[in-house]
């Protein structure tokens, strides 16, 4: 013998159960492509830096270098930024780090730094 109304209702009760689950889901995978994210930045800019940095005069090269770097990070993930290196000559490289953040940039960040790093050869000569 069936109840009346039997099993009416059942899937919108398990749904709401699975809801708090399917939220935590989309919003891991959403801070991993931001961890993806902030690790396509730091290499890009690094790549960036160590370009202006092999063409610029070594007086000048650590202004040059850092300043094209952090060109290429937009304001939110610039504020926790590091670039090092760019004073070496014959072979520069760059080092770029950069916060990871917690689900939105320019909010709190994970005690996490990605780096980027790059490297050329050296094209003028002083």
């Amino acid at each position: 013998m069936r109840r009346p109304g039997g099993d009416r209702g059942q899937v919108s009760i398990e749904f709401l159960g699975m809801t708090p689950l399917i939220i935590l889901t989309l919003v891991l995978m959403w801070q991993a492509v931001l961890v993806g994210y902030a690790f396509t930045l730091a290499g890009n800019a690094a790549d960036e830096g160590v370009r202006a940095g092999t063409a610029a005069p070594r007086g000048e090269r650590y202004g040059v270098c850092r300043q094209a770097a952090l060109k290429h990070l937009s304001g939110a993930w610039r504020g926790g930024a590091s670039v090092s290196g760019c004073d070496q000559s014959g072979y520069v490289t760059v080092d770029v780090g950069v916060k990871v953040p917690v689900l939105f940039p320019g909010s709190v960040d994970f005690p996490l730094t990605v780096h980027g790093h790059a490297g050329a050869v050296e094209e003028v000569k002083d």
